[in-house]
């Protein structure tokens, strides 16, 4: 069931013309919250509005806003406090914000708005462990199909559950980080035995990624009800991959070096409220799930994605081409089954848990969300202004975007990194 409120009235305007620019992707509607600086000062916390960003740690510290009276949660830098607070008052603090830039009150004395050119973005929130899943079918059946072969594409799993591993909190990063390029163990198929080395087939992963605002006990499973309303909201983000790393380790446990040393989010969290409008339910089941994974009302959204591949020594002084479009609505398992599915044997889940969707793919070639799918392993080099890749050099410079669209424009931003070369073991 959607549950609209008036943060979501599309006639509302704000006094920041910015935000009422047709396309923005931060109107008065959207209101994603995000951590900046100024040269040397501090962290601090924000929401975007239009092309500036309201200063809600100053507005806190002078009293406008008081999300935990008597104990500030907006002076550490970093969203987890306030995530921590119950739901209602991520509501009720949200309606507050939206009060105070709306066009009719004129903006009120005291209010601090920073141009966000003039900002420097940091990693919005204390990952406090990252997990990672694998569900998008038509993801999962490119890659089954490329590696198995079309009858056996999908593991027996995986049409009952979603898929994932725990990755590496430690190396999330905030968009604008540049990426090392990863060394590793890398086994040729001919070779008898495998030599360490830079990676050489250097991938992006297109997904969502869900944030953990209410906590969970552990021994307590939750449902996938309960599991939607505990996401504070959600960012773009780009689980960069060693593909040929990954192919030599992956078994017989999963993924480990090839994933663990870089995962790029946006700097804005985008709120599960901001996200009602745009609700959709899942596709339509192939076999059906149990009881504990059964949704009552739709949980996933309508979010369209992109990729934009700048290359090094490209056309254009580098510039980027959309190499991928696709849609979230198309994830096999939402975000509220994964998180379901992750404390159904008792796991706690914490305040500032990430949870990354797995690679978003649709079903058509230009709906592909990894080089490995785009290229099919590299047999087919794509074009980007005269400069093919098959899979990602040092300096390219790749950008996921999203957005909903509807009687208004939700935007993400962007969520972007550069690759630098690997270390030199030799130096």
């Amino acid at each position: 069931m959607t549950r609209l409120n008036a943060t979501h009235d599309p006639t509302r305007r704000s006094w920041v013309e910015s935000a009422n620019v047709p396309g923005a992707d931060f109107p008065i509607q959207n209101l994603p919250f995000g951590v900046f600086s100024q040269g040397d000062g501090p962290k601090r916390v924000g929401v975007a509005i239009g092309d500036r960003i309201l200063d809600l740690t100053a507005l806190e510290a002078a009293g406008v806003l008081e999300p935990a009276p008597g104990r500030p949660v907006f002076a550490e830098g970093v969203l987890n406090p306030f995530m921590a607070l119950p739901q209602e008052v991520w509501s009720r603090t949200r309606a507050r914000i939206a009060e105070l830039l709306d066009a009719q009150t004129g903006g009120p004395d005291g209010l601090v708005l920073v141009a966000q050119a003039d900002a420097t973005m940091h990693l919005p929130i204390f990952v406090r462990s990252f997990t990672d899943f694998y569900a998008s079918r038509e993801h999962a059946s490119n890659v089954g199909s490329m590696f198995r072969g079309p009858d056996n594409a999908l593991m027996p799993n995986w049409l009952h559950l979603p898929v994932g591993y725990n990755g590496r909190a430690s190396t999330v990063v905030v968009s604008g980080t540049a990426i090392r390029r990863p060394n590793g163990q890398l086994k040729a198929p001919d070779a008898e035995a495998p030599h360490f080395g830079p990676c050489r087939r250097l991938d992006i992963e297109l997904e969502m990624g869900a944030i953990v605002g209410t906590p969970s006990a552990m021994g307590q499973p939750v449902t996938t009800a309960q599991a939607y309303d505990m996401i504070f909201g959600y960012v773009l983000l780009n689980d960069w991959s060693a593909r040929d790393i990954q192919v030599w380790e992956y078994q017989p446990l999963g993924p480990f070096q090839a994933k663990a040393f870089a995962t790029t989010i946006s700097p804005w969290v985008v709120t599960r409220e901001a996200l009602e409008p745009f609700r959709v339910p899942t596709p339509e089941r192939i076999k059906p799930l149990l009881p504990y994974l059964e949704e009552a009302s739709p949980n996933n959204f309508d979010i369209a994605l992109a990729v934009d591949m700048a290359p090094a020594g490209g056309a254009g002084d580098g510039a980027a081409t959309t190499i991928s479009r696709t849609n979230y609505r198309h994830m096999y398992f939402s975000s509220a089954q994964q998180l379901a599915h992750h404390s159904a044997s008792g796991c706690a889940m914490c305040t500032g848990d990430l949870l990354g969707s797995g690679t978003v793919s649709g079903s058509t070639p230009d709906s592909l969300g990894s080089l490995l799918e785009i290229t099919w392993n590299g047999r087919d080099p794509i074009d980007l202004g005269g400069v093919s890749r098959t899979f990602i050099e040092d300096g390219d410079t790749l950008t996921l975007r999203g957005w909903c669209e509807g009687e208004y424009r939700v935007g993400f931003g962007e969520c972007a990194g550069t690759v630098l070369p690997a270390v030199d073991y030799g130096r």
